[in-house]
């Protein structure tokens, strides 16, 4: 009986484990992040001489991972940043590269630009915090490229094939 208790324990923990989070732990090393998440999609040099990189797993998974290495490229921390926390950091005024070092890149087939309103919008995807999909907007003024604005809402009302009574859940 035993037994079958840290079998159904070791199951449990490792299928809720989110992608490269538990994985990943402070003092792996270039190789051990490699393997696990590959090429980052971004990465950006920290003054301290180490990086911060960038692993979306968009546009259907909920997560960005952001991995931050000191100078020898050792992990210093991992962490999931498609949550309200890192999303109020975002404020009126940042430029792109600010927002793209707090979030990482959007998916690319999200960005869209209003032409009337000289808006451009990019978009993640997340779990919010009832675990639903969600997605989270951060709108630009077209001209200066700084932020205007952000808006999140569950995907169930901002898709038109969402609406409705369906729920769809997702896992954190």
């Amino acid at each position: 009986m035993k037994s079958f208790i840290t079998l159904v324990t070791t199951l449990l923990v490792t299928a809720c484990a989110p992608l490269g989070g538990p994985m990943l732990r402070p003092g792996s090393t270039p190789q051990d992040i490699y393997r696990v998440l590959g090429e980052p999609a971004m990465r950006w040099r920290e003054a301290d001489g180490g990086e911060r990189l960038a692993y979306p797993r968009g546009p259907m998974g909920f997560q960005t991972w952001m991995v931050r290495t000191d100078a020898t490229g050792k992990v210093i921390s991992v962490e999931n940043v498609m949550d309200m926390a890192h999303f109020a950091r975002i404020q009126p005024g940042m430029d792109q590269d600010e927002v793209l070092r707090i979030l990482g890149p959007s998916f690319p087939g999200w960005t869209i630009y209003f032409k009337a309103r000289d808006e451009l919008v990019w978009e993640w995807r997340y779990c919010d915090v009832w675990s639903e999909p969600a997605r989270f907007s951060v709108l630009f003024d077209g001209s200066s490229r700084r932020v205007r604005t952000t808006l999140s809402q569950p995907e169930r009302l901002s898709q038109p094939w969402g609406r409705g009574d369906r729920r769809e859940w997702c896992s954190r």
